[in-house]
């Protein structure tokens, strides 16, 4: 689990950072993931970059995760993410679950769980 653990904390630590191509090296280049802007998914390498460019124009995110829980292939991410506007303006601020699912080392796929409700 602190492999795995390891391995999140510098997954989200290069989102962060806006070290895209780190990140997509560790997804399988048939990776589905999730579309949290328009809804729906995107699919590849070069489909989850163009979504990542168009995103990181449009908004400024900060996720943090909180807590790594491992079921099987899936691993389920409790994660604090705050959204500002390019303006600086706050658009969220929530904890939400973010859902992976490995196939090896690589992540297959990405998926947005439900918010979760903090009063």
């Amino acid at each position: 689990m602190n492999d795995l653990n390891n391995f999140f904390q510098e997954l989200y630590t290069n989102f962060n950072d806006r070290k895209i191509e780190r990140v997509i090296a560790e997804m399988r280049a048939d990776v589905k993931w999730a579309n949290g802007m328009d809804g729906g998914y995107v699919y590849g390498h070069e489909a989850v970059r163009d979504y990542w460019t168009r995103q990181f124009g449009l908004i400024s995110s900060n996720v943090t995760p909180i807590k790594i829980e491992a079921e099987n292939d899936v691993v389920k991410i409790k994660v604090h993410q705050v959204v500002h506007d390019p303006d600086g303006n706050l658009l969220t601020d929530e904890l939400v679950y973010h859902l992976f699912h490995l196939t090896g080392d690589k992540i297959s796929e990405f998926d947005i769980g439900e918010k979760i409700k903090t009063s």
